[in-house]
């Protein structure tokens, strides 16, 4: 049930019938369990700013708002208040798929109605949303007669933080979001040195020495935990952040595009969420559904056809060396006779889908050479039946996930689309996985510009048209949109799995422990995790390159890393070496009841405790996922089971570090063992280098 309750704020300032103001206005309102206190202020000279508080402690200081526009040209950065109002909003809400099976959504709301100070009649809102574990505000442009059509050179927000806090950053960039994670206080932050060292990543377009992306994760020196990121990205260009190393000021810089234009808008229009997230506990970072309250109900009508599920792939062993995606150098991986392997493979473990990279033709000679006409998205390779697999596969109770790789050629994508995706209808293929490797055309265009967020968005709409779930690679970093296109299951938008293949900086042990509270917070990430070789010179005697993780912190991973479409990313040769730890992938859920976060540590560890959404519902019985990793630092796991049925005796499988393992020396050393547990149970578990423990728990 919604309510919106108004209420009057005491202010420093006194209203007339006709909503006069001082020439000094503050405005003061605070989240409805009064830890957070948001405070906005309009000086004399019409300087807007806001600042946040924390429990009596200083979050972001003073921090202005405004714009600059091309068309008009003019600086939207002196105002005066009109008016405002406050609401209080309270409902609850059920997602499609989850981490948890229901949302409260409790916020008030501030609308600051404002005019431009400088005469041109512009007219402008911002609107605050404060929760109980943070702040998000938007600027809203209503339909007026000032202002029709218009031209973003920059969006002025600002983050003015009180400290110079621990973070946790990746290099700005309008093309990539695949950098791996630097920690350091944010005075120290230098991105052109980081995105120099990198040198596998397809394509990048760092900012400048002091531009970091969103999210972004910082710690106070008193352990309070910020996060930063934006939400409901739609129409408009990501948002980068631009340090002030010595005032400790983020500001927004938008992607630009091929002209140098940020954003093309015509009233009425809105900026997506800016939002401050904030715990005295790094929990309460993962916990927050405050990204997904800031998005709009579902879009597409009757979700009942969007199925979380686990899939295998065709598509690791190109990564190192055994296939090949194009059919001419004669390693041609997509074949009929090795998918039928793979289908198998899939059936007999219950796995839903089978995703096929290379199958089609086009995969000769894109890379690199910025080619319009590569893909059709329908045309198969000669040794590549889709008829017979098909069939073959819909005999197993498998599905086929389609894999469009667009080249970057997102103009002959938008033109193929409506065929494609017949095309996947009359095959029986309800999943598709697309990819953006390279320069954007048209040309000029950049990954995480406006234009190429909408083209993002008109793929969820036409897929959902086509009730087809959708996850996307090399695509613009989540905003909580899964919630308004459900069928949109999940991004990479960050390094994922096959960096681990990468030969120079591959990905720390740390990574998966940063990720969760950075790349997360905006939604689920297809990371594929999974693997049980972790020497990669299986194929290729020249590979020097090694999966820095154990075998029980891959099986981790497939809890602590949410996404409600998970790949069992390695060889099924190399899983039929390991039947018995495998089993944790065949048996845990991606859709969940609950999620509780026992341990966490950006940076140094994790453990996560889910509960399946559906187990023995007849019977009332109900089945525990825990996952626990660490960075390269070995350590002990205290998990406390206090969240299990009082009264009631699970089956723990415990599939943990053995003793001497270690990333480096020992990776696929494991152990497993069973026990009777209860919610009375603590369970200490050595995590290895590296390393991880992931536990069922299974209601006798």
């Amino acid at each position: 049930m919604i309510s919106k309750v108004k209420f009057f704020l005491t202010l420093f300032i006194a209203l007339s019938t006709s909503i006069a103001l001082r020439a000094q206005q503050n405005i003061s309102i605070a989240s409805p369990n009064q830890a957070i206190n948001l405070e906005v202020l309009n000086t004399e000279q019409g300087i807007l700013s806001y600042s946040i508080t924390y429990k009596s402690r200083k979050i972001i200081e003073a921090s202005t708002l405004g714009f600059s526009f091309s068309k008009p040209a003019l600086q939207l950065t002196n105002f005066t208040i009109n008016a405002f109002d406050t609401t209080l909003h309270d409902d609850t809400w059920k997602p499609v798929w989850g981490e948890v099976s229901h949302i409260r959504n409790y916020y008030k709301q501030l609308n600051v109605r404002l005019e431009d100070k400088t005469g041109s009649g512009i007219l402008l809102n911002v609107v605050f949303r404060i929760f109980n574990d943070g702040v998000g505000f938007r600027y809203e442009f209503p339909q007026q007669a000032s202002l029709r059509h218009f031209i973003v050179s920059e969006e002025h927000t600002q983050f003015r933080l009180a400290g110079d806090h621990k973070t946790f950053w990746i290099p700005g960039d309008y093309e990539t979001n695949e950098y791996g994670y630097h920690t350091t206080k944010l005075s120290e932050v230098d991105a052109l040195a980081a995105a120099q060292k990198e040198k596998d990543i397809a394509l990048t377009a760092p900012i400048g020495a002091n531009a970091v992306q969103t999210p972004l994760m910082m710690k106070t020196a008193e352990g309070l935990y910020i996060n930063l990121h934006e939400a409901a990205l739609r129409n408009y260009p990501v948002m980068n952040l631009m340090l002030d190393k010595k005032a400790l000021t983020l500001t927004t810089h938008l992607v630009p595009d091929a002209v140098g234009n940020k954003a093309y808008l015509q009233t009425p229009a809105q900026t997506p969420w800016r939002t401050v997230i904030v715990s005295d506990k790094a929990a309460g970072i993962l916990a927050s559904k405050m990204i997904l309250n800031l998005n709009e109900p579902s879009l597409i009508g009757d979700a009942e056809w969007v199925k979380p599920q686990k899939y295998v792939g065709m598509w690791w062993e190109m990564h190192v060396g055994k296939a090949n995606w194009p059919l001419a150098d004669g390693k041609h991986g997509a074949n009929t006779r090795n998918v039928k392997s793979y289908i198998d493979f899939a059936a007999k473990y219950g796995f839903k889908g089978v995703l096929v990279e290379g199958w089609n033709t086009g995969w000769e000679d894109w890379f690199g050479n910025w080619k319009e006409e590569v893909f059709d998205f329908v045309t198969p390779y000669p040794d590549y039946d889709i008829k017979e697999l098909s069939a073959y596969a819909k005999a197993k109770g498998v599905r086929i996930i389609m894999h469009h790789e667009t080249s970057g050629a997102v103009t002959n994508y938008e033109r193929r689309m409506d065929t494609a995706y017949r095309f996947m209808q009359d095959h029986g293929m309800n999943m598709v996985k697309t990819g953006y490797v390279g320069r954007i055309i048209p040309r000029g265009e950049h990954h995480d510009g406006q234009w190429m967020v909408n083209h993002y968005e008109r793929v969820a709409q036409k897929t959902a048209q086509y009730k087809i779930m959708l996850v996307a690679h090399e695509s613009v970093r989540p905003t909580g949109l899964h919630r308004t296109y459900p069928n949109w299951l999940a991004n990479e938008a960050a390094r994922g799995s096959e960096f681990h293949n990468a030969p120079t900086l591959g990905m720390s042990p740390e990574h998966t422990t940063i990720l969760p509270f950075t790349r997360g917070i905006g939604g689920p990430m297809d990371f594929t995790p999974g693997f049980f070789h972790f020497q990669l010179n299986q194929f290729d005697s020249t590979r020097t390159q090694k999966i820095r993780s154990t075998l029980a912190k891959q099986l981790a991973l497939y809890v602590t890393m949410y996404s409600p479409v998970q790949m069992a990313a390695d060889l099924p040769e190399n899983y039929n070496k390991h039947l018995d730890a495998f089993q944790f992938i065949v048996d845990v859920p991606v859709d969940w009841a609950d999620t509780q976060i026992l341990e966490a540590e950006p940076g140094d560890y994790l453990t996560i405790a889910r509960k399946e959404k559906i187990r023995d519902a007849d019977k009332g019985k109900e089945a525990w996922f825990v996952g626990a990793i660490t960075d390269e630092n070995p350590r002990t796991a205290s998990i406390a089971l206090t969240f299990l049925k009082k009264g009631k005796k699970y089956e723990a499988t415990l599939y943990r570090d053995a003793n001497h393992a270690s990333w480096e020396k020992a990776p696929e050393a494991y152990t497993i063992e069973k026990r009777t547990v209860t919610n009375k149970t603590r369970l200490n578990i050595l995590l290895a280098s590296g390393g991880g423990c992931a536990i069922s728990l299974i209601e006798k």
